[in-house]
């Protein structure tokens, strides 16, 4: 499986992302262009430590049961809810939100699994730094072909 601690997928994953414009269109979700990358590098946050969303009931209760779904051989669901504080609706300028990305994803590929968080997915629940690294790509990759690159 794909993985964004292995350099060579976490330079797919950056070219993929050099190929969105400003104007690219989701082919599912209501997010934009530049809603979608504010919301990844919010995941990012969470996946590197530096933000920790409250684990809600539902994920307590079920998480565990389903996490596999962030770390297995098949695509994310197109209508799988997301973590609330992560979700953006506000208009986002394309341009800083594809930097920013890009740096992140970079810092936490360099730093490697070493300085992935150990503070438990809201949703999921406790991950290994191997699993996070797998859901981090599996995440980005679902994203990316929602717009078509």
């Amino acid at each position: 499986m794909k993985n964004i601690f292995d350099l060579k997928h976490t330079i797919e994953i950056l070219a993929r992302i050099d190929k969105l414009g400003a104007h690219s269109q989701p082919s599912w979700g209501k997010m934009n262009v530049g809603q979608m990358l504010a919301h990844c590098s919010a995941f990012q946050d969470i996946a590197s430590g530096d933000s920790f969303p409250k684990r809600g009931w539902l994920g307590i209760v079920i998480g565990g049961f389903v996490k596999s779904i962030m770390y297995n051989d098949k695509p994310l669901p197109h209508d799988m809810s997301t973590i609330p504080t992560i979700l953006f609706t506000d208009e986002r300028d394309f341009e800083k939100e594809k930097v920013l990305l890009k740096q992140k994803i970079d810092l936490f590929q360099r730093n490697g699994p070493e300085k992935c968080t150990t503070h438990p997915h809201p949703f999921f629940g406790k991950l290994t730094a191997e699993q996070w690294g797998i859901g981090i790509y599996k995440h980005l990759d679902h994203h990316l072909t929602q717009f078509g690159v």
